[in-house]
């Protein structure tokens, strides 16, 4: 009896150490569910969550883990002016009451200082590595996971889209605020028409407005078609019918909800389509019985906001600044059946493109990578 006893007592010890281990690696087990006790806030600007597109993806990957993992929670913040002393300060407001913040956008840098004032928050940060306060040194911390993209490379693919579908051979991007994030997809659409132009047959010309051109945040001059906001779809549309006015019927809009403007625009003119961005737009390309939408290009933020969540949750978080590309499929373009209008020929075009960036054998022009849209004229 003595040695089932000590037997028993051996089960029950062992079976409490996996329990404990289980516990330490942040990740519980409740009837075969995922238990989590992650409080989590996003905090946007200046269109929240809703906008159907960037910020709607980031929290998108957000919701996915919070389904994947009982009792954990997610809070939705809105500072709405875009202001980024204001976007960092709405961060700081709520920073006490959360184990996690995300923050999607250029203009949440600065929440660089408030990562390193509370160390035991963790932070992932969309679109932008952390700063000092005054903007002027690049930080890199054990608690920011920091991802921007290589929009240029989906900006690619939606100008060689647009290259090969135009009737009228006029085309044109519209954007949101010429932060680098928007001067990439900008650049990375005109490498696209250009490379179209001298290798696909296609004789596109791309119109851009002189007068809604960008100023990036060196001061230069981007040209392209700014909004000047991500939250004003009046001169969104304003823009977009400036454009199909000049003749344009494929216009590649990366604006927040300014784009839906353009959207508007576009189905109001009625023989004019739109490539949309950040997500598949399919949906909001709804227009009667037709739709407006030709394909939407992809920054997958879902997936890579969802990955370091569950890095966290299961300890294996690691901060740092990364730029992800399609060999992690975080950049693309839409080709499944019934979401696109593209013809075999430019699905062909396209995946041959995708090979050929994904290689690294094409590198489209970005904001700051040394390389110009004209450069593949």
């Amino acid at each position: 009896m003595k040695k089932f006893i000590k037997g028993l007592a051996l089960v029950l010890a062992l079976v409490m150490c996996f329990a404990l281990v289980a516990c330490d690696n942040g990740e519980e087990q409740n009837d075969g569910e995922n238990v989590s006790t992650l409080k989590i806030a996003i905090v946007t600007s200046p269109s929240g969550v809703d906008d159907g597109s960037f910020n709607e993806d980031n929290y998108n990957g957000i919701k996915a883990f919070v389904d994947s993992h009982k009792g954990a929670t997610v809070t939705p913040v809105n500072e709405p002016t875009g202001d980024a002393a204001a976007s960092v300060q709405a961060v700081r407001d709520i920073v006490a009451d959360y184990d996690v913040i995300v923050v999607p956008g250029f203009q949440f840098a600065g929440i660089g200082v408030i990562a390193q004032e509370n160390p035991d928050k963790k932070f992932i940060l969309v679109d932008s590595f952390p700063s000092n306060a005054d903007g002027s040194e690049t930080l890199e911390l054990d608690n920011v996971y920091a991802m921007q993209f290589a929009e240029q490379e989906s900006g690619f693919f939606a100008g060689i889209s647009a290259a090969m579908e135009t009737k009228t051979g006029k085309v044109a991007s519209v954007h949101g605020i010429a932060f680098p994030s928007n001067v990439n997809y900008q650049f990375g659409f005109e490498s696209g028409v250009y490379y179209a132009n001298k290798n696909l047959g296609t004789k596109a010309e791309i119109v851009e407005i002189a007068s809604h051109s960008g100023t990036d945040v060196t001061g230069a001059n981007v040209g392209g078609n700014y909004v000047g906001d991500f939250n004003d779809q009046a001169t969104g549309k304003v823009i977009g019918n400036e454009l199909i006015a000049e003749g344009c019927d494929i216009i590649f809009v990366a604006a927040g909800n300014s784009g839906n403007g353009v959207f508007t625009a576009a189905k109001e003119a009625g023989n004019v389509k739109v490539i949309g961005c950040d997500v598949d737009q399919y949906n909001d390309g709804v227009n009667g019985d037709s739709n407006i939408i030709l394909t939407s290009v992809l920054k997958n933020m879902a997936i890579n906001v969802e990955r370091q969540l569950n890095a966290i949750q299961d300890g294996t978080f690691k901060g740092g600044n990364n730029t992800l590309y399609a060999d992690t499929d975080s950049t693309g373009y839409v080709s499944a059946d019934g979401r696109h209008q593209l013809s075999a020929e430019t699905l062909t075009a396209l995946e041959d493109a995708y090979a050929k960036v994904k290689a690294g054998e094409i590198v489209p022009a970005a904001n700051f990578n040394d390389v110009t849209p004209e450069s593949f004229q």
